[in-house]
């Protein structure tokens, strides 16, 4: 789902493998600069693993070994030559509670008014909207981009839970130590959608499922004015809703919510030098939310065969299913079964 030109670990085949509670998507960081200059930017992420980045960057992970009694440097899973190897794990630690995985650009050039040649392929990719947006042209060693990127797969407790209750209605908790400053409750049922704008959450809240009569240009509009009210432009807001359209608005319900700035500076370290005179810190949690429309949809859809149905929620295909066996153990005899064929017979098309 990247292009090939992103820079990976050797891990980007083996991300399955991993027992990360949290995947970060597509993080990006823009520049500003009224003349040209040179930085040196650091990303480390604990307990956590940096998969993918570009342009290139100096990459260290490092795992506590307990026999040792001190962090050990891990060597990338690949081998001379090859940049795309898919190998053996090599004894990561795939709970990834004892890794720290890091990032560093050692040497960026900030070209603002330049307009050098970005890569691309020929097939479309929503990487590349995150490119629209008045931030300077960057250079690392003879690569070029409009931000620097990087996505990783971590572990670590996030601010906001959420709980379906049987009515429909969706219960709210905040566990951080200051206000989630926006939730949304979206929905998705056959193309008709609804959402609800919930504000800020202080400790606790509850809301009701939305009216499924929305428009997207308004959800749009909703979305991308709770991202500039946090400290992102607006040509930055439009272009990270592009970016992430397809999985936030694909079937489903799900919450989508700001990250307290707080929490991110805890969950992703960042150090820039010499240091900026502002820096925007904007990050977007989404929490999928398994409704009983939806456990009740995907079992009508494993029964009757239906795989148009069931390939709407193909990235929650298996949890929702082991939702459906906890709450009805003897379904499991009739539609383990069924789904196993279905899933067989479609499974080139089944996103990974």
């Amino acid at each position: 789902d990247l292009p090939n030109f992103v820079h990976d670990f050797g891990y980007r085949g083996l991300k399955l493998g991993l027992q990360g509670s949290v995947r970060m998507e597509t993080p990006v960081l823009y520049f500003y600069s009224s003349r040209q200059m040179d930085a040196q930017v650091k990303v480390s992420f604990p307990r956590g693993l940096l998969t993918e980045w570009y342009p290139q960057a100096e990459y260290e992970a490092h795992q506590l070994a307990p026999a040792e009694g001190r962090p050990v440097q891990l060597t990338p899973n690949n081998v001379a030559g090859c940049t795309k190897c898919h190998m053996s794990l090599n004894g990561i630690d795939t709970s990834l509670q004892t890794l720290t995985g890091t990032l560093e650009w050692n040497r960026v050039h900030i070209n603002p008014g330049t307009q050098p040649p970005f890569p691309t392929e020929e097939s479309p990719n929503r990487y590349y909207a995150a490119r629209v947006t008045d931030a300077a042209p960057l250079t690392v060693g003879d690569q070029h981009e409009k931000f620097l990127f990087y996505r990783g797969v971590g572990t670590f407790p996030i601010p906001l839970s959420a709980r379906v209750r049987e009515s429909g209605k969706i219960t709210l908790a905040n566990f951080g130590g200051e206000p989630v400053p926006s939730v949304i409750l979206f929905e998705n049922r056959g193309g008709h959608i609804g959402y609800r704008m919930a504000g800020t959450l202080e400790k606790e809240g509850t809301l009701d499922a939305p009216r499924l009569d929305a428009s997207f240009a308004r959800l749009r509009q909703d979305l991308e004015a709770a991202l500039v009210s946090q400290g992102l432009f607006p040509k930055e807001a439009h272009a990270m809703l592009e970016t992430w359209r397809d999985s936030w608005f694909e079937e489903g319900s799900r919450l989508i919510y700001l990250v307290p700035r707080t929490t991110v500076d805890i969950i992703l370290p960042l150090h820039i030098e010499p240091a900026p005179s502002e820096i925007a810190r904007v990050f977007i949690g989404r929490i999928e939310l398994l409704t009983p429309e939806t456990k009740r949809t995907v079992e009508a859809a494993f029964r009757t065969g239906d795989w148009q149905v069931a390939a709407r929620y193909q990235r929650l295909l298996t949890p929702i299913l082991g939702r459906i066996f906890a709450a009805d153990p003897a379904s499991r005899n009739e539609l383990a079964p069924r789904a196993a064929a279905l899933l067989a017979a479609h499974q080139g098309e089944v996103c990974k």
